[in-house]
């Protein structure tokens, strides 16, 4: 890999009273700044820039005052101009012009030093549809809450600036500019610093494998960015590993920097990683993970993988040969209860049994697959998770793919019994895994997460053909009209309804996960994350108990998915009821079976159900 030595950083960046702006256009042989009016339309000036060894181009401007602001694009070799791809800010949108402004904000979250794995509790968030307003600052009144039931970090899907009023995030196309119908950069400050106010760890969505197709402006500079050597589902790959890789490291990595040094996040969830690819060394999500834990300046910084392979390496440490992030996504164990509760078997669904067992295991391990052969692909898939901790696998019953990439966005909740619900969030929550929530999920929200975009009219064209093309195969699906993704509707429909939270069908759900977090937080058993101090089995075809130990107790989760469970306590063990996921307090159905079993020495679950048992010998 040719290694471009001491990349200076590329964009505007403030020096005492005047803007530099650097770009790297190799394959131009001149360049220029042009400034515009407040208008954002109206350009005020031309400046050319002075080109630099490597293919570098340098200007300096004039902006001086506390809250200076310039409006900038770059023109170059005669085309153009167009927005900086390292801008911090676009208040225009994409294609409008980028702003150079110095952000003025008093931090008062000095005395917050992150979460650490063993307590980390995430619920994911996609600001656009959290509130009414959309916006960072709309999120502050709900942090209070979030933190009393127990959540310790909210993860923020993707806010780099995509094109549009609205869209998931991952066609995002500035990874340093905060999305300005969110809020933009103070926006995200003010959220942050409020969060940590309250406790609350902020990871932020980080997408890194790709640009989305409408507003990228790279490809304008240098075709040096990406690479034919390595394709992605959503084209070429970015160049990190061939000739002149070192600016495009450097794009990745200064902008997990800057998140956590600018913007004081706690962390990054890095996505779709099984799609960035890499071959030299290090690999670019080691330098990704070093230089966010050196930008928090000794703050625990958590870096989060979502990956497909099933790969250790990635979360392995780097003195072992890993790649040394903190965690990834396990998405076996929700593939294996939403067979078990729902029957799901299109898909990738065809991998898993759902079986009592199956789902043991995988509590056992942290994954199911760790290099058997798919049946769905017929190839050999994932590697051993013994080594790893618990802490390692994030898991969840519901999150925004799994909602959102469901043809109708439907959660969890449409397709199990409140029941089910119930049961499958105690095992969630009581698992030594770090587990993932998705809105809404603490009160079995009914509102629907859907694909939304709002792309120019071509490209929205294509995009909502091509979501309906996707799932013309489903045999679930046939005959059904699926939502387009470029309609208002479909946006306004995914946003949280507040007001359902507190009503009799669902107060009760979140009475459950308060008190499952509580338990989760505060009980010796559960506090345990190290291998040895937890076990699952089957009980029969259609049960399972999962037992976990520490601090000289020991608690037994068992869970039934149908049917009807009458078990014998092993003799001289006595077990007391912490609580059971059927009493009415939660919006069950009494649970006075597992009370009249307990008095006989029995576990008794009639349908799907869950009950929290805590143990000691009589001896």
């Amino acid at each position: 890999m040719k290694n471009l030595a001491n990349v200076a950083p590329l964009g505007a960046l403030f020096e005492e009273n005047d803007v530099v702006f650097r770009i790297w256009a190799p394959d131009h042989d001149r360049a220029e700044v042009v400034l515009y009016d407040a208008d954002a339309v109206t350009e005020r000036v031309r400046l050319p820039m002075q080109a630099e060894p490597g293919g570098f181009f340098r200007a300096r401007v004039g902006a001086s005052g506390p809250e200076a602001s310039v409006l900038y694009k770059f023109g170059v070799g005669g085309t153009g101009p167009f927005p900086d791809p390292y801008s911090r800010s676009q208040p225009f949108g994409v294609h409008g012009p980028s702003e150079a402004r110095r952000f003025s904000f008093a931090w008062t979250d000095q005395a917050f030093g992150g979460v650490s794995p063993e307590d980390l509790v995430l619920q994911e968030i996609h600001v656009g549809t959290a509130t009414a307003e959309g916006t960072f600052e709309a999120l502050i009144p709900r942090l209070s809450e979030l933190r009393s039931l127990g959540i310790t970090a909210i993860e923020l899907m993707p806010l780099a600036s995509f094109p549009g009023r609205w869209n998931w995030g991952y066609d995002g196309v500035c990874f340093y500019a905060p999305q300005v119908s969110y809020g933009g950069p103070l926006g995200l400050m003010r959220l942050i610093d409020a969060a940590h106010a309250h406790g609350l760890a902020v990871i932020i969505d980080a997408v890194y494998n790709h640009l989305g197709p409408d507003g990228n402006y790279l490809r304008a500079y240098t075709r040096r960015y990406f690479t034919d050597r390595h394709q992605t589902p959503w084209g070429e790959g970015l160049n990190v590993d061939g000739a002149d890789a070192r600016p495009v490291r450097e794009l990745v990595a200064r902008s997990a920097e800057m998140w956590i040094r600018d913007y004081h996040a706690d962390g990054l969830r890095l996505d779709a990683t099984h799609e960035i690819r890499d071959d030299s060394d290090p690999h670019i999500l080691r330098e990704i993970a070093e230089r966010a834990r050196r930008a928090g300046g000794g703050k625990r910084i958590v870096v989060i993988a979502e990956d497909e392979r099933n790969d250790e390496r990635l979360v392995r440490p780097v003195d072992k040969g890993g790649l040394g992030l903190d965690a990834v996504w396990a998405d076996d164990f929700h593939h294996q209860m939403r067979r078990a509760f729902a029957g799901d078997k299109d898909g990738y669904f065809q991998d898993f049994s759902g079986s009592a067992a199956d789902i043991a295991r995988t509590l056992n391990e942290g994954w199911s697959y760790h290099g058997q052969t798919s049946p769905r692909t017929g190839k050999p898939r994932g590697t051993s998770p013994r080594s790893l901790e618990s802490t390692r696998f994030v898991h969840c019953i519901q999150n925004h793919d799994q909602i959102g990439n469901r043809a109708f966005g439907d959660r969890l909740g449409e397709s199990v019994s409140p029941a089910a619900f119930r049961a499958m969030s105690a095992l969630l929550l009581l698992s030594p895994y770090v587990p993932l929530l998705f809105m809404g999920q603490e009160w079995n929200a009914k509102t629907r997460f859907q694909y939304f975009t709002d792309h120019n009219a071509e490209l929205g064209r294509l995009v909502t053909e091509g979501r309906r093309k996707e799932f013309a195969a489903f045999a679930s699906f046939q005959g059904a009209e699926i939502p387009d993704p470029q309609a208002e509707s479909t946006f306004l429909a995914s946003k949280l309804s507040y007001e359902e939270r507190d009503t009799a069908e669902h107060a009760g759900v979140r009475e459950l996960y308060r008190e499952l977090l509580h338990l989760r937080a505060e009980h010796p058993a559960l506090r345990a994350r190290e291998r040895g101090t937890f076990e699952a089995r089957a009980v029969g075809e259609d049960a399972l108990v999962l037992t976990r130990r520490g601090g000289g107790k020991e608690v037994s989760v068992w869970v039934n998915v149908r049917g009807k469970l009458r078990e014998k306590l092993p003799e001289g063990l006595s077990a007391q009821l912490i609580l059971a996921t059927e009493e009415a307090r939660f919006g069950g159905a009494g649970g006075e079976a597992v009370r009249e079993g307990l008095a006989v020495g029995e576990v008794r679950l009639d349908g799907p159900a869950a009950a929290v048992l805590g143990s000691r010998s009589s001896a």
